[in-house]
């Protein structure tokens, strides 16, 4: 699966899921009741589903761009963590002012959601390339027939 069929699927399951996991994580360390925390949750999702679809079109444009597109362990932590920092940016001021926090208590609470998601989104996208292959710009360009016979002798 490719193009925009694949990112209408991976960010709609991405934060789907991401959602249940911060409404319960949001409810357990906030001590506020699900009924606050699931429309916080609903917020951050959508804010994290626009962020989302704009940080892995750049981060693609930037990867098909590279010598190696092979989307190493180390790639996958790099943009795990890069899409979670950029998210916090956003998303601090928005806890503070809809749980009625200090921007200190809610960077408290939201570093408690950077250590899941990016544990998350790193076993997410492993699944996810596995089940749906992965996208064109982690694919190395074919060789032409004459390098690949010339690598194939050495």
């Amino acid at each position: 699966m490719q193009g925009i069929k694949r990112k209408i699927v991976y960010v709609t399951a991405f934060e789907i899921i991401g959602m249940t996991i911060s409404t319960a994580w949001l409810t357990l360390l906030s001590g506020e009741a699900p009924t606050s925390t699931g429309p916080l949750a609903l917020m951050i999702t959508s804010i994290a589903v626009i962020w989302n679809l704009l940080y892995n079109t750049a981060f693609e444009y930037w990867e098909i761009r590279q010598v190696s597109r092979t989307r190493t362990v180390w790639r996958r932590i790099v943009h795990a963590i890069g899409f979670q920092i950029t998210l916090v940016v956003y998303l601090i001021p928005l806890i503070a002012w809809w749980l009625n926090i200090s921007l200190w208590d809610a960077f408290v609470l939201d570093f408690a959601l950077m250590l899941i998601i990016p544990c998350y989104s790193f076993v997410f996208n492993y699944v996810f390339d596995g089940l749906f292959g992965v996208p064109l710009s982690a694919q190395q360009p074919e060789q032409p027939a004459a390098i690949q016979g010339a690598s194939a002798s050495s």
